[in-house]
């Protein structure tokens, strides 16, 4: 990734801003799920892309690092709590989106299904507001960085059209789907 270290950093933040604004929004429709059902599916599709491209950075750091790439390992791991919650937090995503998405497909009577979307949320929301309160203090800045032209580092134009693009498949695939939610809404 052009930018190195730091250029990924930005794409992270840039990419969790989306989502905390996405998910917020998604956390809305949980408070009056039924009649908020079909905004509930159509925001957890347009989170998809988005959801991919935050794990698909962060993984590309971790790969980095653990490959000894010198830029990664001089800027460092994160600090080992972080570290540690790091698998919590990707495997509840995975797992609630993907729950998520087979409830969608399958229909009303999923109940494991319905079962695991619920647990994974719970778990998912746990580690990751552990994992936004940590790195809250430094997103703004990091996010911003790439939209100030005196920050731009190398590679600001691709991290830029990733996250647009991420929107973008993101607004593709929830307008798709939009009538997925339908035999929930009757059942």
């Amino acid at each position: 990734m052009r930018g190195g270290p730091e250029g990924n950093e930005r794409l992270t933040a840039s990419s969790g801003v989306v989502l905390f604004v996405l998910l917020a929004a998604e956390g809305v429709t949980i408070l009056s799920i039924r009649p908020l059902l079909s905004a509930h599916v159509f925001i957890g599709m347009l989170l998809i892309p988005p959801v991919a491209l935050k794990l698909a950075s962060t993984g590309w750091r971790f790969v980095r690092y653990y490959r000894g790439a010198p830029e990664y390992t001089k800027k460092g791991p994160p600090l080992l709590p972080l570290r540690l919650l790091a698998p919590v937090v990707v495997v509840s995503t995975v797992a609630l989106f993907a729950s998520g998405v087979a409830l969608v497909l399958h229909g009303p009577g999923g109940g494991l299904l319905l079962l695991l979307h619920k647990a994974s949320f719970v778990v998912w929301l746990a580690a990751t507001g552990i994992h936004i309160l940590a790195y809250l203090p430094r997103v703004p800045r990091l996010a911003s960085a790439d939209w100030r032209s005196r920050m731009r580092l190398e590679g600001a134009g691709g991290r830029r059209v990733l996250l647009a693009g991420a929107i973008a498949a993101g607004a593709i695939l929830a307008v798709a789907t939009i009538g997925s939610a339908d035999a929930w809404a009757h059942a």
